[in-house]
């Protein structure tokens, strides 16, 4: 399984291959996890990938599991 990067920057592009796209407004997008790819704070495969760049966030209830990353601007929320 590859873990996402995140050094410094999560960039979607890399991964658009196993990524799919779901939503995506100005400041944060939505993606299902299509090709496996692991978490980078868990190491575990995730569903669901939610990233942001606004400062304030707020979540209901993912209904599992959940890990949450930050990067050097944007907040990523990975789905179990």
């Amino acid at each position: 399984m590859e873990p996402l990067d995140v050094e410094g920057r999560f960039d979607v592009h890399e991964y658009r291959h196993g990524l799919k796209l779901v939503s995506q407004d100005r400041a944060t997008m939505h993606l299902e996890n299509r090709e496996g790819f692991a978490c980078p704070a868990c190491g575990d495969a995730f569903e669901d990938l939610f990233v942001s760049e606004k400062r304030e966030n707020t979540f209901g209830s993912p209904g599992g599991p959940f890990c949450v990353v930050r990067t050097d601007d944007q907040v990523l929320l990975l789905t179990h």
